[in-house]
C-alpha cells in the first residue's frame, strides 16, 4: 500500500497535503493549517464540546471523519448499540488512522463523565487509543510503557506516517493535549463506583501532560482509599507510564517500594515490579511468583507473562507448562486495550 492509496479518501481534501509531503514539501508548511489536526483541536470551543456542537468540527477534513461523526452522534444519542459508536474509533487507530478519531475524543469524554449514559465506560474505553501509538502487537517490556516504538523512523519527530501520509506525531499530540485539556473531567472518575470506569479513567490520565505531577498525586491519592486489587493494579501501571514520559525519582523511588512491599496486593505487587527499571531481584520474584500454586490462577499467569517481559532468557519448560495449565484462565487486565 503507498502513503495515501486508500481509496475512498483519495477525494479528501488532506490528501493533496500527504500527496505534497510524500513528493517532498515541508511539513512546515502547513503547520497551523485546515489540515493540522492540533490547530483543528485547540479551536473546538469548550461551548462547542459541552454542548456536542458536532457541526462546528470540520470532520471532513480528515479520512473517514463522516464516519467518526455519525458514529458519535449515534452513540450521544444512544440510539445505536454501544460498540457502534465507539468502534469507529477504535477501529481507525487499528488501522492507523487517527487524525479524525482525534476529534472524537473530548466528546468521548463528556459520554463518559454523564452518570446517566449507558455506554460511558465503552466511551472512556476509546478516548485514549489515538493517544498512543503502540496499538497490537507491543509485547516487550521495552515498548509496553512506551506510546511509540523506541525504533521508529525519524521522519517527522520520530512518529512517521500514518498509512494515508498523514503525520502521525500531529494526530497523537493533538489526542493527548485534548485529554490534558479535560483532566478536571477525567479526575473525578478516578473516584467512580464503577471499577472498570476508574481503571479506564486512570488508563486515559496517563496521557496527559503531567509536568506538576497533578496527575501522579490523584492516582495515589486514589490509591490510599482503593479496595479493589485490579484498580489497585492499574493505579500502579497508569503512574508508571505517566512517570515515563515525565521522569521523576521520586516517583520511580516509590513504585519501587511497592513491589517490596509484602503487605500490598499480590497484583499490586506485579504491576510495580513489571514496570519498573530491570532489576534482577524483581525478575526472580516474579518467577517464584508463576512457579508458587498457593497463588490464584490469575496472579500466576499474570506473573508468566511479567517474567517473560524483564528477561531475555528462553521461556523454561515448567514456564510453558504453567501458561497451558492456565490457558482457560479468564485474566483481568489492568490495562484496557
Amino acid at each position: 500500500m503507498g502513503w495515501c492509496d486508500v481509496g475512498e479518501w483519495r477525494t479528501d481534501p488532506t490528501f493533496a497535503m500527504c500527496r505534497a509531503l510524500a513528493d517532498g514539501a515541508k511539513l512546515s508548511s502547513f503547520v497551523g493549517g485546515p489540515f493540522d489536526v492540533r490547530a483543528v483541536m485547540a479551536d473546538i470551543r469548550p461551548e462547542a464540546k459541552d454542548g456536542f456542537l458536532l457541526g462546528e468540527v470540520p470532520w471532513e477534513h480528515f479520512p473517514q471523519g463522516s464516519d467518526v461523526r455519525e458514529a458519535l452522534d449515534l452513540l450521544h444519542t444512544g440510539d445505536s448499540p454501544g460498540r457502534t459508536g465507539t468502534g469507529v474509533v477504535s477501529g481507525l487507530c487499528a488501522n492507523d488512522m487517527r487524525a479524525a478519531a482525534v476529534l472524537a475524543v473530548p466528546f468521548l469524554i463528556r459520554i463518559a463523565a454523564d452518570t446517566r449514559h449507558r455506554h460511558r465506560a465503552q466511551a472512556l474505553a476509546e478516548v485514549s487509543c489515538p493517544a498512543r501509538a503502540c496499538y497490537f502487537g507491543v509485547a516487550s517490556r521495552d515498548q509496553l510503557l512506551l506510546h511509540r516504538a523506541k525504533t521508529y523512523d525519524n521522519l517527522y519527530d520520530g512518529y512517521g506516517v500514518e498509512v494515508t501520509g498523514y503525520p502521525a506525531g500531529w494526530s497523537i499530540a493533538a489526542a493527548r493535549a485534548a485529554i490534558t485539556a479535560d483532566i478536571a473531567i477525567l479526575r473525578p472518575l478516578l473516584d467512580d463506583p464503577d471499577p472498570t470506569v476508574r481503571i479506564r479513567a486512570a488508563y486515559v490520565l496517563a496521557t496527559a501532560a503531567d509536568p506538576e505531577r497533578g496527575v501522579r498525586a490523584a492516582f495515589r491519592s486514589r490509591l490510599a482509599a482503593e479496595q479493589d486489587p485490579i484498580v489497585r493494579a492499574a493505579l500502579v501501571l497508569a503512574t508508571a507510564e505517566s512517570t515515563r514520559a515525565h521522569p521523576h525519582p521520586a516517583t520511580t523511588d516509590w513504585i519501587g517500594e511497592l513491589w517490596r512491599d509484602r503487605t500490598q496486593a499480590p497484583e499490586v505487587r506485579l504491576a510495580a515490579a513489571t514496570r519498573a527499571h530491570p532489576h534482577p531481584a524483581t525478575t526472580d520474584w516474579i518467577g517464584e511468583l508463576w512457579r508458587d500454586r498457593t497463588q490464584a490462577p490469575e496472579v500466576r499467569l499474570a506473573a508468566a507473562i511479567g517474567w517473560l517481559c524483564l528477561t531475555d532468557e528462553p521461556a523454561p519448560d515448567d514456564l510453558r507448562a504453567t501458561v497451558d495449565d492456565l490457558g482457560s484462565v479468564s485474566l483481568v487486565i489492568a490495562v484496557p486495550r
